[in-house]
Order: structure tokens, then C-alpha cells, then sequence
């Protein structure tokens, strides 16, 4: 079929480990996007849901640091933190060697990946499925980009990794949804953790929304650290996300600039009609 939903997303631990720390009124707004986000995936009904994701050293180091990798396993297993801090159950999260093929296959004529047969999840992917897939009915293919350190793939490449899996999504018979995750402004496990650049964040999602990739790719990481900490280089999985999209526009469902959980919460979907 093709693509039928997308959508980015955050993943801030702190989203479900310290929930009650928030603003009650800013996580209402928070579980009331999430909510209408699920809704909205189910209602597309989609064969899997492929997560583009900044793994944190869960499964990937110095030693082996690939720019890009997608899962090929019939499933996982996450979170591989402290379910009781995370607070979110442990489980084997369902995965599909066929459709994972394929869309590595696909990706491959136009991008070079790695790929993995064995994952496991750590809050990066385990916090939006907590919210997207509660029931742990729809397989997932997990995507991971180097956001973590140096050498990273420049925004560009990002961007061109969305328009290859875009081109492999049309070619397969499968429904797909797409969701990107990460952080937009934050400096996590540093003394700054809790600062938000809320200006940031705000002209980076316009730019997300508009979809216009001269604008989304000019940052470079040495400003992105300077206004975003080194938590703000996950901007590429919302840029590989805007590739997927391939020039439709976006709208921001939620932005709540939550301190608690040390980054601005934000939910937005892109009209891929």
C-alpha cells in the first residue's frame, strides 16, 4: 500500500518515571496528544509502525557506531532500564522479519545501513510505545540514527535516509506507519538538565511543520549545542521524519515545555494525504 500515517514524537524518560513532578494541567494536554495520536495511528490501520529513534549507548558504542541501523527480528525486548524507575512493564515487543526486509532492502539502493537482528529497547523507543501501543498489538520495525556522538551524520543524509525509506515504504504492499522520536532542546545527565530553549524548539517545529528542507537543514551541530545542549542533535530523527514526508506539511498537536521532564514534550503530525 504505502504510507498511511506519520508522525514525531518525545521520549523523555521522564514522561512516565517522574509523571507526577509535572504541572497536572501540562500533562493533561501531554496524555490527552498522545492519546489522540494512538487514535489516530489505529484509525490507519497499519501493518507495522516503523520508530526512527537516538538510541542511548542501549545497544550501540564507540566500538560500533553505525550512522544508520533498522531492526530484522520477530521481536524485542525493552525496556532495558529499571522497569520500576521507568515505570513501564517489561516486555517482548512483536517485530517482523518480512516487512523489516523489505524496508531494508528498499532503503539499501539509496542509503547505507546497518541492521540488526537482535535489539533491545531502551526509553527511546519503550516511552512512546507505552503511550502508542499499549496493547502491544502492531509489530514494529525500530530505526536508529547516530545522535549521540562524533562523528554524526550530517542533517542532510538524515533528511535523504526519510526520502529513501519513503521510496521503500511505496514500493511495499504493506500499510506503514512512521513515527520519529526524540528530544528537541535538552541537556540530559548534565548540570543544565531541566533547561528547555523553548524559542528554539518553537522555530525548529515551525520548520518541521513547513517541511522546507533548506531551513530544517541549515543547523550545524556546534549551534545546536550552543541552543539545543548535545540532547538537541536528536533533531535529525524529526528531520528523517520530515524526509519521510516527502514535502507535506505539519502540525504541531502539543509542545508543553515540561522542566520535570527535561525536555519540551511535543506531538505533531504530518498530512501525507
Amino acid at each position: 500500500m504505502s504510507l498511511v500515517f506519520l508522525g514525531v514524537c518525545s521520549h523523555g524518560p521522564g514522561i512516565t518515571a517522574r509523571s507526577e513532578r509535572a504541572d497536572p494541567e501540562q500533562y493533561g494536554r501531554v496524555m490527552e496528544a498522545y492519546s489522540r495520536m494512538r487514535e489516530a495511528l489505529y484509525a490507519a490501520r497499519p501493518d507495522a509502525l516503523v520508530v526512527i529513534a537516538a538510541e542511548h549507548f542501549a545497544n550501540f558504542f564507540m566500538n560500533n557506531m553505525p550512522s544508520f541501523a533498522i531492526g530484522m527480528a520477530d521481536h524485542y525486548e525493552g525496556p532495558i532500564e529499571d522497569s520500576e524507575w521507568l515505570r513501564i512493564p517489561h516486555r517482548r515487543v512483536p517485530g517482523s522479519v518480512e516487512i523489516s526486509r523489505k524496508l531494508i532492502d528498499g532503503v539499501m539502493q539509496k542509503s547505507d545501513i546497518a541492521y540488526c537482528e537482535e535489539w533491545k529497547f531502551d526509553h527511546g523507543i519503550m516511552v512512546p510505545l507505552h503511550h502508542l501501543t499499549p496493547e502491544n498489538d502492531l509489530p514494529i520495525v525500530p530505526v536508529n540514527i547516530n545522535c549521540q556522538c562524533p562523528p554524526m551524520t550530517p542533517l542532510h543524509r538524515a533528511y535523504a535516509f526519510g526520502n529513501a525509506m519513503r521510496e521503500a515504504i511505496d514500493r511495499m504492499p504493506e500499510r506503514i506507519a512512521v513515527v520519529g522520536t526524540g528530544g528537541i532542546s535538552h541537556w540530559p545527565c548534565t548540570p543544565d538538565s531541566g533547561t528547555i530553549n523553548v524559542e528554539w524548539d518553537r522555530e525548529f517545529l515551525g520548520r518541521w511543520c513547513e517541511n522546507d528542507s533548506r531551513a530544517l537543514l541549515d543547523y550545524t551541530d556546534e549551534q545546536t549545542y550552543l541552543d539545543g545542549g548535545q540532547g538537541g542533535y536528536e533533531i535529525r530523527t524529526f528531520i528523517a521524519a520530515a524526509g519521510v514526508g516527502n514535502g507535506a506539511r505539519g502540525e504541531v498537536w502539543c509542545y508543553e515545555p515540561i522542566p520535570a521532564f527535561a525536555c519540551g514534550t511535543t506531538i505533531g503530525v504530518m498530512d501525507i494525504q
